[in-house]
């Protein structure tokens, strides 16, 4: 199984790849298109420019794929937004053009109908569905075949069962199949969200909820509102807090701050590694760009060490086990991706 890795900057590249990623994805959004769509119509559903998330010059672009010739792991580039306008087409296939000419071949998209642009223009390149189209079971794997894709990504809510049946029943074999491992486990199926990552206003997804049942006789709205004032009183202290604590400690000094990292813990599935490589599950997502680069290194670091403990385990339940004891040390967040 290999592990795939977030890229917010292309300064981070060798430190994942050292950290024992075999594969890179980031996001690229040119100048051009910010100019003239700005965050209303992102390219890959990353509206941020605060901090590094997606890279943004083509001469960075042109720096990585001399990276990656020189360390040999390759990058995939996300277009991740689930539609575009007519008239962005066109850009993006130039945007792409440019890309394949600097010698990337890679792409994560979840627009259909750009795929079928790609192909009937004769842009030639190896594109990976996007979890964000939601490939759902056997008879949606059926269909997107047709489009000659050479991986499939699945979402956060397929189940291990549902990802064994899509890759059990596919007729078309030798494909390549993905599955999120780390970080960013969200509520929402990407395919179903229309909301805005950006900078201006919080992610809808770090929004708290409460589910009750709506009746004439039941005010639940007040509920509602109560948990989100305890929710943003919990969020400014919690902000208030890490700010003290960097100041009392050298963030830099990883013996220092060792306890202000925890692995999984915005979403983990290391405990069900063995179910998913038997399902045929041939890639590992680890979610990351807007990420520290230093949690990044030890989530790849530490994932790398739960693979290697695979072929040594034969039992499912002693794995996990033995994941809980060798990599947690009884800080499991409890966010499980996979019961």
């Amino acid at each position: 199984m290999k592990i795939v890795a977030g890229l917010g900057c292309i300064d981070d590249y060798i430190t994942l790849v050292k950290a024992g990623a075999d594969e890179v994805f980031c996001g690229y959004v040119p100048y051009e298109w910010n100019k003239k769509y700005g965050n209303l119509f992102p390219l890959n559903r990353r509206e941020v420019l605060y901090y590094n998330i997606q890279i943004s010059s083509f001469e960075d672009m042109k720096i990585l794929r001399k990276m990656v010739d020189v360390y040999k792991v390759p990058v995939s580039i996300t277009f991740n937004y689930l539609y575009y306008l007519e008239e962005q087409y066109e850009m993006i296939a130039k945007i792409i053009k440019d890309l394949i000419h600097i010698g990337f071949n890679d792409f994560i998209i979840a627009d259909i109908a750009l795929i079928l642009y790609l192909k009937e223009n004769n842009i030639k390149c190896s594109i990976h569905l996007s979890g964000e189209c939601a490939e759902l079971n056997s008879l949606s794997i059926d269909f997107f075949n047709k489009l000659n894709l050479s991986r499939y990504i699945f979402h956060r809510k397929n189940s291990i069962e549902d990802m064994k049946s899509c890759i059990s029943n596919n007729t078309v074999k030798n494909l390549e199949y993905e599955a999120f491992i780390l970080n960013e486990r969200c509520h929402y199926t990407g395919a179903f969200c229309n909301s805005l990552h950006c900078d201006e206003m919080i992610h809808l997804c770090k929004i708290p909820y409460y589910l009750s049942k709506v009746s004439k006789d039941i005010d639940n709205f007040k509920e509602v509102d109560r948990k989100l004032e305890t929710y943003y009183k919990e969020l400014d202290e919690k902000e208030n807090e890490e700010f003290y604590l960097k100041n009392e400690y050298d963030i830099e000094n990883e013996d220092e701050t060792e306890d202000l990292y925890i692995l999984g813990g915005t979403g983990c599935g290391l405990c069900s590694l063995k179910r998913l490589k038997e399902s045929g599950v041939t890639h590992l997502k680890v979610v990351g760009r807007g990420n520290s680069i230093n949690n990044m290194e030890k989530d790849v670091q530490n994932l790398k060490k739960a693979i290697n403990m695979l072929d040594n385990i034969k039992d499912n339940k002693v794995y996990k086990e033995s994941v809980k004891d060798k990599l947690f040390n009884g800080k499991c967040s409890g966010e499980c991706y996979y019961f």
